[in-house]
């Protein structure tokens, strides 16, 4: 299935209100387009107006999914079964999102296509054993699908085929509900229903603590500007992983946060069955050439990415994101938009 003449191709969802872009570079979703208050559509995630940037490398991460292990993995090392792996350090000191050439850098296989007004899109990928220093053979699906007017919806599934693995996929899509051009997300609003975070030494990898958020910058059990406690939090913003531990359920998923940007009143409620999600500033994003002329600065979007704990092949506290033949890992996201 990794066929190296496929091409990067582009490929549309759309349901009359809301239009999604999505390439089958890495799954990325491209440009995700959803009406405000006024009705007005606004492209709200960060990205290029072309596969070129993505092809090149350009993008940290815009809009694809991660893996085959999301976040950091610490010194690139984990044992499994008494066998030790090494894996690519291609965020010094550790490995992460997947290695050099993760998921996101793949060209996947378009093995389902369907339109109407319930649109999805499947694409598969067969992730070969040893690849960026995995063990096993994984086939891996994912489908994209609008099944109502302002809702995307995300199912990923990925079966071992001969050896133990870890699989732990996330969707890294950055979100700027004002628009992806329109500068900083520290004035949005977030609620993320976990009252625990997983917090992290100086290499951003989780200490194998799980701390209550109450009375620290990282409590967001009620409403909050993203920016009110910044000043506060350690390094360059959040960049953490929440345990989901309190939204209410709904056909399997939970409530893992609601998003709300104030001048537009476009809100997203997102909901999944991961047990974390890594809360993320875009720290890391510096003057990046993106959509329709656009410069990307620091703190311009915000990621919510639902997933098995960080480094969690090695912390046995953490829910195990080890993978068996004859298991079947599964992991949706449902992303409800409205306007207040």
């Amino acid at each position: 299935m990794a066929d190296q003449t496929r091409e990067a191709q582009l490929f549309e969802l759309s349901n009359g209100s809301m239009l999604v872009k999505i390439t089958n570079l890495g799954c990325t979703i491209t440009s995700l387009s959803v009406p405000g208050k006024d009705g007005q559509l606004a492209d709200v995630v960060l990205g290029f107006d072309t596969l070129e940037p993505y092809l090149k490398g350009a993008a940290p991460y815009f809009g694809c999914i991660v893996g085959r292990v999301a976040n950091r993995i610490k010194d690139g090392k984990f044992t499994l079964d008494g066998i030790e792996y090494s894996l690519p350090i291609n965020k010094p000191p550790n490995s992460l999102h997947g290695g050099h050439k993760g998921f996101d850098k793949v060209i996947w296989e378009v093995t389902d296509q369907r339109g109407g007004e319930n649109p999805s899109i499947t694409f598969t990928y067969l992730s070969r054993d040893g690849e960026e220093g995995y063990p096993g053979d994984v086939l891996v699906k994912a489908t994209y699908s609008l099944p109502s007017r302002t809702t995307l919806r995300l199912d990923m599934e990925a079966v071992p085929q001969n050896k133990p693995t870890p699989i732990n996929l996330a969707q890294h899509t950055y979100w700027n509900l004002a628009g992806h051009g329109s500068g900083a997300i520290l004035d949005h609003i977030a609620h993320i229903w976990a009252n625990h975070i997983t917090p992290v030494d100086h290499n951003t990898v989780p200490t194998g603590e799980i701390m209550p958020v109450k009375g620290t910058p990282f409590d967001f059990t009620s409403e909050k500007k993203i920016g009110a406690s910044f000043h506060e939090v350690p390094g360059l913003g959040y960049d953490h992983n929440y345990v989901l531990d309190c939204g209410e359920e709904k056909d399997g998923l939970k409530l893992a946060v609601r998003l709300r940007e104030p001048l537009s009143s476009r809100v997203l409620n997102l909901w999944t069955n991961a047990p974390g999600m890594q809360f993320y500033t875009a720290n890391y994003v510096n003057g990046i050439n993106g959509k329709g002329g656009s410069v990307y600065n620091k703190h311009s979007a915000v990621c919510l990415e639902t997933q098995g704990f960080p480094n969690a092949v090695n912390q046995p506290n953490f829910p195990s994101v080890v993978v068996r033949p004859g298991e079947k890992y599964k992991h949706s996201m449902l992303y409800e938009f409205s306007v207040e």
